[in-house]
C-alpha cells in the first residue's frame, strides 16, 4: 500500500533528526560523537556535564516518535504503526550521519506514548524500579523493553505488541556492548563519571 510506504519514509525522516548533536552544537559544546560512547542520545549528551541539554535531548528524541505516530495516525491506524517504526529506525540509522545514530530508547518511548500510554506507564515504572535497584540505565531499559510487549499483549493490543516485539529486539541488538559490559561487571552506573 503506497500510503504505508509514505508513512514509513515520513517517520524515518522525522526520526533521523539528530537532536543530541544539534543541541550540543547549538550550546557550543562541539560534536557529542567525540565524547563518551560517541552516541547521539541523551545518555551521552549527559556526559557533556549538562543535565538540561540531556533532558532536552531525551524530550526531543521522544517527541519525534510521538509526532510521527500522531501525524500519520490522522490518515490511518496502520499508518501510525508504520510511521512509529520509521521514526525509531530513523533515530538508529539517520541518513544524515552515515546511518550511525542512537540506541533508540527515547524514541521507542515516544512511539509507545502515542500508540499505548498504558505501555509507556509500564515502561516508566519498570525502568525506574530497575534503575533504582541496580543503578544501571542500560539494564533498566532492557528489562523495560521486555516488559512492554508482554504488557501490550495482555492489554489486547496485539498489533502494537507485535511492533514492540520487533523494536525491543532491535533495542537489545543496539545494546550489545552494554550487555557485554553488564555480564563482565564493567558497565557504568547512573551517576558515575565517564
Amino acid at each position: 500500500m503506497p500510503y504505508l510506504i509514505v508513512a514509513l519514509i515520513f517517520g524515518y525522516l522525522l526520526g533521523s533528526i539528530p537532536f543530541g548533536l544539534l543541541v550540543t552544537r547549538a550550546a557550543g559544546l562541539g560534536d557529542v560523537r567525540k565524547i563518551g560512547s560517541g552516541n547521539i542520545g541523551a545518555t551521552n549528551v549527559l556526559r557533556t556535564g549538562s543535565k538540561k541539554l540531556a533532558a532536552l535531548t531525551l524530550l526531543l528524541d521522544a517527541l519525534k516518535g510521538t509526532a510521527a505516530v500522531l501525524i500519520a495516525g490522522l490518515y490511518a491506524p496502520e499508518a501510525a504503526l508504520v510511521a512509529g517504526l520509521g521514526a525509531f529506525l530513523g533515530h538508529l540509522f539517520p541518513v544524515w550521519l552515515g546511518f550511525k545514530g542512537g540506541k533508540g530508547v527515547a524514541t521507542y518511548l515516544g512511539v509507545l506514548i502515542a500508540l499505548a500510554w498504558q505501555g509507556a506507564l509500564v515502561f516508566a515504572v519498570v525502568w525506574l524500579l530497575v534503575a533504582f535497584l541496580t543503578r544501571y540505565s542500560s539494564l533498566a531499559a532492557l528489562v523495560a523493553a521486555v516488559a512492554v510487549p508482554v504488557a501490550l499483549y495482555f492489554l489486547g493490543l496485539r498489533d502494537t505488541a507485535t511492533l514492540f516485539v520487533l523494536m525491543s529486539v532491535i533495542v537489545f541488538i543496539k545494546h550489545h556492548a552494554n550487555i557485554s559490559r553488564l555480564l563482565a561487571g564493567t558497565e557504568s552506573r547512573i551517576g558515575a563519571k565517564g
